[in-house]
């Protein structure tokens, strides 16, 4: 029997982007040659969560995807499941509705992948939105290298990196360097929405 968690996604949707999210993990967790065991060791997440996981059966935390995702030294959106990159010289258009979503079924933080060709460029864009008091909690920190630039469409949102806290404003922007814990959280009684560029070194 399928477990449900509180806030997740209607039921058709949400069950399809588990199963999806699921099924890539336990394709690149094959392909990397590793056990359940190992990877719960790698990720710290429980050998009974990643199960549930791999088999649909549980959608992840935000906190718990990104650890999965770089303990298998994939991008959380590879494992929603971006399209495709572009080839070159070739135009792509991802259709609103076409966009691959993460939601964290606790506090129904959304992720929204909006690039239509990921990685091309080194780079892939996504649009997080925040309900009101919500907190994502601290991410594991990103390979060095690795940058983020983000500009809060609406609300108000903090920024917590390595220890510093920035709070920003419809309009304000931030650049920082991913390769320490950090967290974002909405702490008014309105939601936030905000656009993230993630480049990653070659």
């Amino acid at each position: 029997m399928v477990e449900q968690d509180g806030n997740a996604a209607e039921p058709g949707h949400g069950d399809d982007l588990a199963g999806a999210f699921g099924g890539n993990v336990r394709r690149r967790r094959e392909e990397a040659g590793l056990t359940l065991e190992q990877l719960s060791t790698r990720s710290s997440v429980s050998r009974a969560m990643l199960s549930k996981v791999e088999r649909g059966e549980k959608s992840p935390t935000i906190g718990v995807a990104s650890r999965i995702a770089h303990a298998l030294d994939a991008s959380l959106s590879e494992l929603i499941g971006a399209p495709a990159a572009a080839a070159s010289g070739v135009a792509i258009v991802m259709r609103r509705n076409d966009r691959p979503v993460f939601r964290d079924p606790e506090t129904g933080f959304e992720r929204h992948m909006v690039s239509a060709a990921p990685g091309a460029g080194g780079a892939e864009m996504v649009v997080h939105h925040l309900p009101a008091q919500v907190s994502t909690g601290l991410l594991p920190a990103y390979p060095p290298g690795t940058e983020k630039q983000l500009v809060v469409l609406e609300g108000t949102l903090t920024v917590a990196i390595g220890g510093i806290s920035e709070t920003l404003n419809t309009g304000d922007s931030l650049f920082f360097q991913a390769d320490a814990d950090h967290g974002f959280a909405n702490p008014t009684n309105v939601p936030c929405e905000y656009l993230m560029v993630i480049s990653r070194s070659p």
